[in-house]
């Protein structure tokens, strides 16, 4: 038994006559009659009584008739309740802590004054994560500082960013002036996000490729707790330079320009390649890829 046998069923008992209900349906008479049938088979029950060229619903018919009319009006509650989601729209995204810190709120204020009419979502997590979340569908679209590897995610970079590493006034190298040679920086303290952070690979990326050996002091997941903790002297801060600008206008922290290290990413935006993009999606993606943004 299917949907459309149901659908057949509702035109004959309203028209009273399978050749009425055929016209109606814009289907073969015979056609008609053997959904009829094959619903008769599937209830083993009679559901039409056929008395002088008009059908009329048995017992069972009748109990069936209550049944199909409300699945048919649940039919159209669902059409119109996707018709008023589409008309709506709701979208999910995801950033990590630096977007999601410096972007993400005037995208989410800009594109609330462009779309009112959608609801939006949005999540703040490591690169790590937010690459599952893709993969499992819970998020629609997302913004990461880190790279993605999985296959099954399409990535379009939007917007470049440097990392840089930054100390408080209690730091020794806090007074030094001009940049440091490279190995300056050997077996220093550092202070860095979490594994799975896209900020902490390009970092151990860099210093494993120049094979300068670090240590790690503090480790958070937060911009907030690695600044306090660089103020206090406890090691160098390595962070977008968008995070900390305004430690740095009021000497909380300095900057430490070093010779030979440009941590220069990619902010990128990422969705599933199996994604279907709703009007709400598609006007995310064209603003956040615009040059102005």
């Amino acid at each position: 038994m299917t949907l459309r046998h149901l659908q057949i069923f509702l035109a004959v008992a309203d028209a009273g006559n399978m050749t009425r209900a055929s016209e109606q349906l814009f289907i073969a008479q015979p056609t008609v009659s053997q959904a009829i049938a094959e619903l008769e088979k599937h209830f083993g029950v009679r559901l039409f009584d056929r008395l002088s060229r008009r059908l009329y619903l048995t017992g069972p018919g009748k109990v069936l008739l209550g049944y199909a009319r409300h699945m048919n009006n649940l039919l159209d509650e669902m059409d119109q309740a996707i018709e008023a989601e589409s008309a709506s729209g709701s979208l999910s995204i995801g950033a990590t802590l630096t977007i999601g810190t410096c972007l993400l709120p005037d995208y989410l204020a800009t594109f609330g004054r462009q779309q009112p009419q959608v609801r939006v979502t949005a999540s703040i997590r490591n690169t790590r994560d937010i690459e599952q979340l893709v993969i499992r569908n819970e998020l629609d679209l997302a913004l990461v500082e880190g790279s993605v590897t999985s296959p099954d995610i399409l990535a379009q970079p939007f917007m470049t960013d440097r990392l840089v590493l930054a100390c408080g006034a209690k730091h020794p190298l806090y007074s030094i002036a001009g940049p440091i040679p490279l190995r300056a920086l050997e077996d220093q303290s550092f202070i860095v996000r979490e594994q799975g952070s896209g900020t902490r690979e390009l970092f151990e990326h860099t210093m494993a490729l120049q094979q300068v050996p670090w240590k790690i002091a503090w480790e958070a997941i937060n911009s907030d707790a690695m600044v306090q903790a660089a103020v206090a002297g406890l090691g160098i801060a390595v962070l977008s330079g968008r995070l900390i600008a305004a430690p740095l206008q009021t000497g909380q922290l300095r900057m430490i320009p070093v010779e030979g290290l440009d941590l220069v990413r990619a902010f990128t935006l990422v969705q599933h390649k199996n994604k279907y993009l709703t009007p709400a999606m598609q006007a995310m993606i064209a603003m956040i890829l615009q040059p102005e943004a």
